[in-house]
């Protein structure tokens, strides 16, 4: 029994000093909680800057990602950007995750189908967001950062269509556009049945967009894909590459980090 009794004290007292222990934090990346005019309403952006930033006096291009938040695709998404520079795959870029708070109201436009007025009744508002974007959080993070003036916009599913809608309603907005999985089916894929007309009145600036879907039926992205090929402006660089392997939950992080190498290659590789 005493022999017991010693051995437990014992290991209480070795256990001790590890539980007293308080371990070091693992920062990622700096959280702003800042107030938007547009949204009338605090909103969160989430930055991850490429290793060297502090020291290297250069400037970045931005990556802006949609569904941004802590609890959405921030983490994935900036590991991507992380291993693409510490492998050197890809260029270095800075990731500013946009938070969103209602996916329907922020990331689609107005719908003129009963049915989806009656699910999602808040839905609509994309193009608040987008002068959200635009207007407060580029001018933003180009006050606090040293960035190059190159954007990039990124986002899956409701994401992806913002991505498309931006294209073609302000494709100055960015230079890069990645839309994985975009749901161009919302409104009865009346965006894909506008695009023809909507490229050919495009901005003549140089672009790119690279677009994916999983292996999903009704999603509307082949439709959009056709779009492309017909109606793209020369300056329009486009990529369509379905992931027929992936599933719509599967798809976003493998197509996420073949499209940061396909856009944001090195120089020279």
């Amino acid at each position: 029994m005493i022999v017991r009794l010693l051995t437990m004290l014992l290991l209480l007292a070795v256990a001790a000093p590890a539980a007293a222990q308080s371990g070091t934090p693992i920062v990622i990346g700096q959280s702003y909680r800042l107030p938007s005019a547009v949204m009338s309403a605090d909103r969160t952006l989430n930055i991850w800057l490429p290793p060297g930033y502090a020291t290297s006096g250069k400037t970045y291009p931005v990556l802006y990602l949609l569904d941004g938040g802590v609890e959405q695709d921030f983490h994935h998404i900036s590991g991507l950007a992380q291993l693409g520079t510490i492998v050197g795959t890809t260029q270095d870029v800075i990731v500013v995750g946009i938070e969103t708070v209602d996916r329907r109201n922020e990331l689609a436009f107005p719908t003129s189908d009963a049915k989806l007025k009656a699910d999602y009744p808040t839905a609509g508002q994309s193009a608040r967001f987008r002068r959200y974007i635009a207007n407060e959080v580029k001018p933003w993070v180009a006050a606090h950062y040293r960035t190059s003036g190159d954007d990039g916009l990124i986002g899956e599913s409701l994401a992806g269509l913002f991505v498309v809608e931006t294209l073609l309603r302000t494709p100055a907005l960015f230079d890069r556009y990645i839309a994985i999985s975009p749901s161009l089916w919302w409104d009865n894929e009346s965006l894909t049945a506008l695009a023809p007309g909507l490229l050919r009145a495009g901005d003549v600036q140089r672009r790119w967009l690279w677009l994916t879907v999983a292996d999903e039926k009704g999603m509307g992205v082949d439709g959009f894909a056709a779009a492309l090929k017909a109606s793209a402006p020369p300056t329009l660089d486009w990529t369509y590459a379905p992931r027929r392997d992936e599933t719509h939950a599967t798809i976003y992080h493998g197509a996420a980090l073949a499209a940061l190498r396909a856009l944001y290659p090195v120089v020279g590789k």
